[in-house]
């Protein structure tokens, strides 16, 4: 009995392994961005799609490999997506172009995909009663420092090896996890494996998170277009219609790809509505504290994701904790707490902000933020998969998956969406208060409107501009119009974080024990 519950615990190792290193690409690349933007000679919009590739992929594949997984054995699907993102990762490492390294991350997003959507089935199989609830907890404290650790790891890596050795890092950290995921953990039973495959409700449910995220990624990279303009709302509207195809098509085939009978389970409703929160309230505000702490406060990627350790580490001392917890209290309590801890300390940061900023104006939010997702994410995961059958237990954890990860898109367009127009608007208003000759007045308004908040600070602290009589004063102005930016984007992030809160309290059950 002790050797099989040292396996469990081992093989709960292998899987937080792989999960580790799927979500920590979805942060990681973005500190290489300006070494790659030198080596490939490429614009910065062009780079993006190093972030975008993976994120869309990641999103459309999640239920594909979590419907074969459900089929066909989770761990021959897990160790399949291992291997796939070893390999793609070391071809991104070798990239000789922009093109081939696009390709080789929506590839890496397909390993990935199946890794994150898999482990929390895994260990949901792997596990039973309160070790469930504690194994559980610890994945969600992987999956919160995965996502929150990815600047200091990248800055430690591109700073003292360039930006191939992000990719290449994977391959012993890969090797490893596939040995022990074939040696340590459970298969679990090929439960689809004489249906047929729904290949129709695959490639609609495929084409409709296309569809939706690439509509937002649009308007992401295109501030100025508006939600009308066709080339945004013509993708979000093919979204709503291929869900109500991909509904039609699941409520009429014999095997569906996914049973949305799933979501009368009023308890798994309440925590896809968390999901949601969680991803465009906590890690789509993670993107504009990152551009805060680089751009405006002038730290380095190191210096940065040094200093969000007083958010990340709390994913990781609390996980195993809150697990223990959620087998003794109501879980749902405990992320209704989480999610208001979370509510204050994005309004904590409105107080703050200032010109002169630093870690001493910054440091509570980023602990009340850190304190948040540590308790949220480990209960989400558990309390997500009460109630739901077996066979259906990797479908359910890809869906919640979805729900994070479509959040954060979401999240990321509409608070850069608050940040610009409250940036924009200060900016325009305080302009004419700078004594400068009218055709630099005119030029920089252009100038700083068309680069919008993310890169208007470069265009004011270049060395030409900065030798100029009224460098200062624009300067001050800069910072001030992102400070109002950041006002917008901290309350609009406080008010998701608190609907959250307030979807756990009328829909999920006010569950004490795991099953």
């Amino acid at each position: 009995m002790k050797e099989n519950n040292y396996r469990k615990w081992l093989s709960l190792v292998a899987m937080s392994l792989g999960v580790f290193m799927g979500l920590l690409d979805v942060t990681v690349v973005n500190v290489a961005l300006p070494t790659m933007q030198k080596a490939f000679n490429e614009s910065f919009n062009s780079l993006q799609w190093v972030l975008n590739a993976y994120t869309l992929v990641f999103a459309v594949t999640l239920l594909i490999v979590s419907k074969m997984g459900d089929m066909y054995g989770r761990k021959k699907v897990f160790i399949a997506s291992l291997i796939l993102f070893v390999v793609a990762s070391v071809v991104n490492g070798m990239a000789s172009s922009l093109v081939i390294l696009n390709i080789g991350r929506g590839v890496q997003a397909v390993g990935g995909a199946g890794m994150m959507s898999l482990s929390m089935a895994l260990v949901a199989s792997n596990f039973d009663g309160k070790q469930r609830g504690v194994a559980l907890g610890i994945l969600g404290s992987v999956i919160g420092l995965s996502s929150a650790s990815g600047p200091l790891v990248g800055g430690l890596l591109v700073d003292a090896f360039g930006w191939p050795s992000i990719f290449y890092v994977n391959l012993p950290v890969g090797i490893i996890a596939v040995i022990m995921t074939a040696v340590f953990v459970n298969e679990t039973p090929s439960y689809g494996r004489d249906q047929k495959i729904d290949f129709l409700g695959m490639l609609f449910s495929a084409a409709t998170l296309f569809s939706a995220i690439y509509g937002l990624i649009q308007k992401e990279t295109n501030p100025s277009w508006a939600w009308t303009d066709m080339r945004v709302a013509g993708w979000l509207i093919l979204a709503v219609g291929l869900l109500i195809a991909f509904i039609f098509i699941e409520t009429n085939v014999s095997a569906p790809m996914m049973n949305l009978k799933m979501f009368k389970n009023i308890n798994f409703v309440g925590s896809v509505i968390v999901a949601f929160a969680l991803g465009s309230g906590i890690y789509a505000f993670s993107t504009y504290l990152t551009v805060l702490m680089q751009n405006y406060i002038g730290w380095s990627a190191f210096d940065t994701g040094v200093h969000q350790l007083a958010m990340s580490v709390w994913s990781l001392v609390l996980g195993p904790v809150v697990g223990i917890l959620g087998n003794r209290f109501s879980k749902k309590w405990m992320i209704v707490t989480g999610m208001i801890l979370g509510g204050i300390g994005f309004i904590l940061l409105i107080n703050n902000l200032s010109v002169d900023m630093g870690f001493k104006q910054l440091w509570l939010t980023l602990v009340f933020v850190g304190i948040a997702n540590g308790i949220v994410n480990p209960v989400l995961n558990s309390a997500g998969l009460e109630g739901v059958a077996p066979h259906e237990m990797g479908m359910a954890s890809g869906l919640l998956n979805v729900f994070r990860q479509f959040g954060t898109s979401f999240g990321v367009v509409i608070l850069g969406m608050v940040e610009a127009s409250r940036y924009n608007a200060y900016f325009e208003d305080h302009l004419s208060d700078i004594k400068m000759p009218a055709q630099a007045a005119a030029g920089l308004h252009k100038a700083i409107i068309d680069a919008g908040p993310f890169s208007g600070h470069q265009i004011a602290f270049s060395e030409r501009l900065s030798k100029l009589p009224f460098a200062h004063d624009f300067q001050q102005v800069i910072i001030k119009a992102f400070d109002h930016g950041m006002v917008g984007v901290s309350l609009t992030a406080a008010v998701i974080v608190l609907l959250g809160g307030a979807g756990a309290i009328f829909f999920m059950r006010d569950t004490k024990t795991t099953v």
